[in-house]
């Protein structure tokens, strides 16, 4: 087919060398299998932003580190250069995630170059050769999707214990090869410990998860992972083979109205004592009054 002509700088440089066919258009990039050498691999193209269904919402963006103190007030001001810095940090964040992710054990296409706004990275395939289908074109027997729930609730343990949650998780952005599941589409990913949001979206992605596969098992339905994990996460005793058990129960006991009511009233009776106290000391200081 003809090259595209966001991967032309590509073929130009000598990191592609054929492009076979497109493989997807989705919400926020166009994906294309292409030649390289001996590989076949694929090409992510990311759409511009006026192109996108998939917005940048200040949800995903919290926390995300800039360059320089100059980037980031351009990015505040949504200038020109500002859009422009902001969009490379929207493409930047899922290479950066996938390296993290790699690293960390994860599930996920390997990542080989970033160039002119296209990522190159492995093609997921099946036994054939041929593209890996998405999780919700896959037919699933009770018993495998409980094993396919298992694993990718490790896997969003292993992200997690790396610092990152997907952040729209779902069967939609899961591959599956003759190994299980592989997660793909990064680009929203956000940094736990720095994004106030990270725990309802962990919870969000984790139910995403539940919803589906409660489809063929109907008994995943009722499991509470993603509170559990976060709450070993915020405690430090999350670890990526943390032992679960997809219940959770909360530490909030009911609250005790006699203890609440004497706090009340002990701090009603300090403010009154301290009152009388400044009231003496004023008259113990106050001049007597004039004689005439």
């Amino acid at each position: 087919m003809k090259t595209p002509s966001r991967i032309q700088p590509l073929v130009t440089d000598g990191l592609v060398d054929t492009v076979l066919r497109q493989l997807m258009s989705g919400k926020e990039a166009m994906v294309y299998v292409v030649q390289c050498g001996e590989e076949i691999r694929c090409a992510k193209v990311y759409k511009e932003a006026n192109k996108r269904s998939f917005r940048q919402a200040v949800d995903y963006t919290e926390g995300r580190k800039t360059k320089n103190s100059r980037q980031a007030r351009a990015m505040q001001k949504g200038s020109r250069y500002g859009r422009q810095e902001q969009e490379a940090a929207w493409q930047h964040a899922e290479v950066d995630a996938l390296y993290r992710l790699a690293a960390a054990g994860v599930r996920v296409p390997t990542p080989y170059n970033f160039h002119e706004g296209v990522l190159l990275m492995e093609l997921v395939a099946d036994e054939n050769g041929e593209p890996a289908p998405r999780l919700n074109d896959v037919k699933l027997s009770p018993e495998v999707a409980r094993q396919y729930h298992a694993i990718l609730i490790r896997q969003v343990v292993r992200m997690l214990c790396a610092g990152i949650v997907h952040g729209d998780l779902s069967e939609y952005n899961v591959l599956v090869d003759n190994e299980g599941p592989v997660i793909i589409d990064l680009p929203q990913a956000i940094d736990a410990a720095a994004n106030n949001n990270a725990s309802r979206m962990l919870e969000r992605d984790v139910d995403n998860l539940a919803t589906y596969f409660g489809q063929f098992a109907p008994e995943l339905l009722t499991t509470q992972y993603g509170k559990e994990i976060w709450a070993l996460y915020e405690t430090g005793k999350l670890e990526p083979e943390s032992e679960l058990t997809g219940t959770f129960k909360s530490d909030e006991g009911e609250a005790d109205l006699n203890q609440i009511m004497q706090v009340i009233d002990n701090a009603r009776l300090e403010d009154a004592a301290r009152r009388l106290r400044k009231a003496m000391q004023t008259a113990a200081v106050k001049p007597p009054d004039a004689e005439f």
